[in-house]
């Protein structure tokens, strides 16, 4: 690989059993987020809602033993230490040749199911003081993403500043938005515009589903293994309504990820937005650009992609747009390339060009986090 920087650009914590017990008002004290021991293994519950198990923090680099080894069911003692506790995650980090972390929650992702917009505005701040205290800890080598409730677009832009003042390097939003909510709404333009202004990207990441109709997330013990296949669908819609909807014209240094989602989609979605942009018969509600710029234009200017090993989308790169992606090890949960990371990006990674791959594993995320690479 060489002589430099590799940034993961989605790390997760494991959330620690008293993260939202001591954190949020007295009122949502009995509600928050908590461990249940059950026949299968320790479950996160939340408002009587199942979230997730813990066997994703406790199952790290199992997979390259064998997929027989791998399980839904474990517990909160069996979680990799390097979950919660910073020092062990800067020691994992170096055992798996990672410089630099960006880190996203788990049980978090999984919480903007909850129904109950109040409280999941109080999970998030909570969520957001703990992460900035983790990633304090090490301030040059691990940058946090906090967590917003953007139901209430207002309240989520005084909670995305509140994330800036903390360190922290960007936000997440919610996946798939209600129907009626969808991103080109106008009711989101004070929230692209904070996020423009203060230069704090916002990521599209993987399970992070509002309620709705076919929203499976609210359901983890029936999640279908055709969900797990088209995990990328609500990503695209949500990033369809975002270019189509005039967001990056308007703001046209405003981020946005879509994160843990791979690559090999975009290729097609690129086609299809630019054909449904040029060839299609318009609606009076759709929008023409006043700029000379199609939707793909949007997307390599404004729009970065996440992935772990997807070879296939490294073989259509140039088309992508090498700028816009972003390798990341997913440690510590199930599917996480730790502790083998080097040796699978050297393997993805086969066939670009030295600047490529430092695009790719490093430069650009430093360019989107602020990470000082010197």
């Amino acid at each position: 690989m060489g002589e430099y920087n590799i940034i993961s650009s989605d790390n997760h914590l494991i959330e620690p059993l008293d993260l939202w017990t001591g954190r949020v008002d007295d009122k949502f004290r009995n509600r928050v987020p908590t461990i249940i021991a059950m026949e299968d293994g320790d479950w996160w519950f939340c408002d009587d809602h199942k979230v997730v198990g813990v066997a994703l923090g406790t199952q790290t680099g199992e997979r390259f033993k064998g997929n027989e080894n791998l399980t839904r069911a474990g517990k909160f003692e069996d979680v990799r230490l390097g979950g919660y506790i910073p020092d062990e995650h800067v020691k994992d980090m170096d055992i798996d040749g990672v410089d630099l972390s960006v880190v996203y929650p788990t049980v978090g992702l999984l919480l903007y199911s909850i129904p109950d917009t109040e409280l999941l505005t109080a999970i998030c701040h909570a969520y957001n003081d703990y992460v900035a205290d983790f990633c304090a800890t090490y301030p040059k080598r691990i940058k946090g993403i906090g967590m917003l409730n953007v139901d209430n677009p207002d309240t989520a832009v005084k909670e995305l500043e509140r994330c800036a003042k903390l360190g922290l390097a960007g936000s997440l939003i919610t996946v798939s938005p209600p129907p009626g909510m969808e991103y080109n709404n106008p009711v989101y333009e004070n929230l692209w515009a904070a996020a423009e202004d203060i230069g704090m990207p916002l990521s599209l990441h993987l399970a992070t589903n509002r309620p709705g109709p076919g929203q499976e997330f609210a359901t983890q013990d029936q999640l279908s293994e055709a969900f797990q296949t088209n995990v990328d669908h609500w990503v695209r819609m949500s990033l369809a309504h975002i270019v189509f909807g005039g967001v990056f014209e308007r703001h046209p240094k405003l981020q946005v990820g879509a994160v843990e989602h791979e690559l090999s989609w975009v290729p097609h979605f690129l086609d299809r937005m630019d054909y449904t942009y040029t060839q299609r018969a318009q609606r009076p509600f759709w929008r023409r650009f006043e700029e000379d710029m199609l939707p793909s234009d949007y997307f390599h200017r404004n729009i970065f992609v996440g992935f772990q090993e997807d070879a296939l989308g490294i073989q259509l790169r140039h088309l992508i747009g090498v700028s816009n992606l972003m390798w990341g090890s997913d440690y510590p949960h199930t599917e996480s390339t730790f502790p083998k990371s080097r040796e699978i990006i050297d393997e993805v990674l086969a066939e670009c060009s030295q600047e490529d791959k430092e695009k790719i594993v490093a430069g650009n995320s430093a360019r989107i986090y602020g990470f000082n690479l010197n």
